[in-house]
């Protein structure tokens, strides 16, 4: 995919998710359309939100479970950015009209006391740079349209990964732990809407180990010159299936011993 059609559809995301209309897929209008194509096209929407002010907090790390994996037919995560205005805070008031069809999802986020950089990067190193790990709720969203009206075909993971990795939003909360205070492994959550439960989950289902995902994206990242820095929030993946909110939904995530999240859509 050359440079000028990457840039011509990072501006249609941007300017999808301004109006709040998800646009037709970029796979399906664009056959030979790569994994790699898709990281270019996020990349070049990142910077193009780095222009107009915005600031990177951070990373995500999606499609960490082996179902998600085999449903979009890949075997590695994907990734994107997190930006310094898709931060919320803990029990506030998030506006849904910031997002288009916005769901929930369940994880731990881990906080690097130092840089971190591949291509040989390990479980054990990340733990070993890790200052502490939080509880975190991600907002995910599509500004791609998930089913094509005239095909019917499914969205590919080519879009996901071009519509960075479907972030939108993130919330940090409960208790910040260093990561051998305890098995991580066992941190589970339960995840509510509107007092019902919802979901429920443990870490382990997140490759095997949260800390495995945060590894592959600094190995990952080294083939763009990249590495992890200190202080950065790095999302390690969702330990349950999304479930989606509306006006008025009052979502709670409780981790046990690690702590609570809350927050109502207005």
């Amino acid at each position: 995919m050359d440079d000028e059609t990457v840039a011509s559809l990072a501006r249609e995301l941007d300017a999808a998710e301004a109006s709040q209309t998800p646009v037709r897929q970029l796979s399906l209008r664009f056959p030979q359309m790569t994994i790699e194509d898709g990281y270019r096209i996020a990349r070049t929407w990142v910077e193009l939100k780095k222009a107009a002010g915005r600031r990177s907090i951070g990373r995500k790390i999606g499609l960490t479970s082996r179902a998600m994996q085999a449903s979009a037919g890949i075997t590695e995560p994907d990734y994107g950015t997190l930006l310094d205005d898709m931060a919320f805070e803990e029990g506030s008031e998030i506006p849904i009209d910031r997002f288009i069809n916005p769901k929930v999802e369940v994880e731990l986020a881990f906080i690097l006391s130092r840089p971190l950089g591949g291509p040989d990067v390990t479980t054990r190193a990340v733990l070993a740079a890790t200052e502490y790990v939080v509880p975190a709720v991600e907002i995910i969203d599509s500004r791609v349209q998930p089913i094509d009206a005239e095909t019917g075909s499914a969205r590919k993971i080519q879009d996901t990964i071009a519509d960075n990795a479907a972030n939108a939003g993130i919330v940090l909360g409960g208790r910040p732990i260093r990561p051998d205070a305890i098995d991580l492994r066992w941190a589970g959550a339960i995840l509510s809407r509107n007092a019902v439960i919802e979901e429920t989950g443990i870490a382990a289902g997140v490759l095997n180990h949260p800390a495995r995902g945060v590894a592959w994206l600094a190995n990952r990242l080294s083939q763009w010159g990249e590495e992890l820095q200190a202080g950065e929030i790095l999302l390690g993946g969702s330990f349950t299936r999304p479930v989606p909110v509306s006006r008025g939904d009052v979502i709670s995530a409780d981790y046990g011993r690690l702590g609570s999240i809350a927050m109502r859509f207005v």
